[in-house]
């Protein structure tokens, strides 16, 4: 399966992507803060991707200019999301593409995905004290505060951390949507000089908090 948003193409990963994959997962400021270990070697990475990255519902996050792997995006089950209709959303994106707004892009569409071709009814994401880049992402997709655990036992990594875990529904996904549609419509009439950039900024400083969204971009 794959699919495509405005700059991207998220399909499944293969072996051919072991080094694409290496290049970005070597970096330890890309991993650790997410809880698993950079990556060692093109072997090692080249497993990850035999086992791991072969999971239903996890997609290599490629630029649409050359298909080239930079990142990772994905729905998967665990000690969060174990029921049937819920899915924890994971994401990852190398250090050199930080800053573009690219992983949000793709978890919009994972966020798509899983509500509109999956059924899903929950969506949960979480992240570990200190990632606070991680936690930006959430924030921009519109994901809420649910709850903070203590003592967690990140394995792979011998260490304990505190985890924070957000919540996507199902109508808070399709609230989201309502506000990103009237968003484009403030634009529009903005980039058509309907209205002037000071009644912009207040209109949807007014929308942002009627609909509770401060901070979804």
């Amino acid at each position: 399966m794959m699919f495509e948003t405005e700059r991207l193409i998220l399909r499944s990963w293969n072996k051919g992507d072991a080094a694409e994959l290496y290049k970005h997962a070597k970096d330890i400021e890309v991993g650790p803060p997410a809880g698993w270990p950079a990556h060692t070697s093109v072997e090692n990475s080249k497993e990850i991707i035999n086992t791991l990255f072969s999971a239903p519902e996890i997609y290599a996050v490629c630029l649409k200019e050359d298909n080239k792997p930079i990142g990772s995006v994905g729905l998967h089950r665990n000690d969060i999301a174990q029921r049937d209709d819920e899915y924890e959303l994971g994401y990852w994106i190398g250090k050199a593409f930080w800053g573009q707004g690219l992983i949000p892009e793709a978890s919009r569409e994972m966020l798509r995905h899983a509500f509109e071709d999956l059924k899903i009814q929950r969506i949960w994401c979480g992240y570990y004290d200190g990632n606070t880049k991680s936690r930006r992402v959430m924030d921009k997709l519109g994901f809420e505060y649910h709850h903070t655990t203590e003592g967690i036992e990140v394995s792979l990594l011998g260490e304990i951390r505190t985890g924070h875990v957000m919540l996507m529904t199902k109508e808070r996904w399709q609230k989201v949507q309502l506000f990103l549609k009237q968003k484009q419509t403030l634009d529009t009439f903005l980039n058509n000089g309907a209205i002037s950039q000071a009644q912009y900024n207040k209109s949807f400083g007014d929308l942002q908090i009627l609909m509770n969204m401060q901070k979804v971009k």
